[in-house]
């Protein structure tokens, strides 16, 4: 799906490999040469089969933990099978934009709640859970944004809005990611925070405030910090952690709301980069703070993978449930959240297009909602987990 905000330095990175020939990609920083990569990767006698017929949602709850996807409702409406699909794996529902500034809000005062509200009520009829995502991140500015708010009026532009979406929906949301990637490690300051709007006008207090309108306006809820580009042993995730860990212990030492990290989890099946051991020790100082973890935006980029279904749905798969047996390891990951459910309805068909031209398949349904190993993968991780 076509998100409807400006680039990430995320996507911008991604766009850059799309144009990179098959052979080639991008690791640490570096264009290496992949065919070594893949044939380390694929492993044509990996088993994935899985035991009983329970969904992901089951499997997952079955030992404490939330399995649910991103979603828009147009998705739904135009098809019913693609609904029935969501309906059985899906524990929680999260809209992919339909909560962004950017969707939320075409005038300054004006909101637009039509989407965000179908997915409310939609969620609420099936015994769903609903996540809010997200109420503060620099890439999601409104056209309007520039010509109206200054220094002297940020503050209340940004309580206000918060106030006036989390109240809309207090006591209906699990969770709401309140501030989205807040950290640039390349950005030069001490701090390692990402420059943007709400820190030039605001400083760094910009991030304690969102929390501690959030709370006040929807005391309920579970309050996350969004992050992404912090799971693989290369120098960029390595700085980006620590600048994540300091971040929240700085918070909770001013006795910030927040409850929970996020983490994204865009993973690259091309990167070698995973190290168990580092992660879960990052994963246990997040915890040894009294912070859940979600894994909030789970999706596997096979751009630089072999054009060939099979073998790319096998490494997919691979990635899949290697990360996942790090993550879940850590008993404090309450939650797995893929970003979107099926191949036919991923950000990456229009971000992350393959040179070749072949249809990515990144989700654990292919376009036509059929599980593929990716789905396998998920499930056996949630079987092996420990309970919560």
């Amino acid at each position: 799906m076509l998100p409807k905000f400006p680039l990430s330095r995320r996507q911008i990175l991604f766009l850059g490999l799309s144009g990179l020939a098959g052979s080639a990609a991008v690791t640490a920083g570096k264009v290496v040469n992949t065919n070594s990569q893949v044939q380390a990767l694929y492993n044509p006698q990996r088993d994935f089969k899985v035991v009983g017929q329970n969904s992901l949602k089951q499997r997952a709850a079955s030992k404490g933990i939330i399995y649910g996807a991103a979603v828009e409702p147009e998705f739904f409406q135009s098809n019913t099978p693609f609904r029935a699909s969501f309906l059985k794996d899906c524990g929680m529902i999260v809209p992919e934009n339909s909560l962004k500034w950017t969707q939320l809000r075409p005038a300054p005062e004006r909101y637009d709640f039509a989407k965000a509200d179908w997915l409310a009520a939609f969620a609420r009829a099936h015994g769903m859970l609903y996540r809010g995502h997200t109420l503060v991140w620099h890439n999601d500015i409104p056209v309007w944004f520039k010509e109206v708010v200054n220094r002297q009026n940020a503050e209340k532009v940004l309580v206000d809005h918060i106030t006036t979406v989390s109240k809309r929906y207090a006591g209906k949301m699990h969770s709401w990611d309140v501030v989205n990637e807040a950290i640039d490690p390349e950005s030069g300051r001490s701090d390692a925070l990402q420059t943007s709007p709400w820190l030039d006008f605001l400083g760094p207090d910009y991030i304690e405030l969102a929390f501690r309108a959030t709370a006040a306006a929807d005391p309920k809820a579970m309050l996350v910090y969004n992050e992404t580009w912090i799971e693989y042993d290369i120098p960029k995730h390595e700085a980006r952690r620590k600048a994540t860990l300091k971040l929240l212990e700085n918070l909770l030492k001013k006795g910030t709301p927040i409850h929970a990290l996020g983490i994204q989890s865009h993973l690259m099946a091309h990167e070698k980069g995973l190290n168990p051991k580092k992660l879960r020790a990052f994963l246990s100082n997040v915890a040894s703070l009294g912070l859940k973890i979600l894994i909030t935006e789970l999706d596997v980029i096979d751009q630089q993978l072999p054009a060939d279904s099979a073998v790319r749905d096998r490494m997919v798969a691979s990635v899949y449930e290697d990360y996942l047996s790090v993550v879940l390891d850590e008993k404090a990951v309450i939650a797995v959240l893929t970003w979107g459910l099926s191949d036919r309805y991923t950000w990456h068909a229009s971000f992350l297009p393959r040179s070749d031209g072949k249809p990515v398949r990144p989700l654990p349904l292919d376009f036509n909602f059929q599980r593929k190993l990716a789905w396998n993968a998920i499930a056996r991780a949630f079987d092996q987990a420990r309970k919560r």
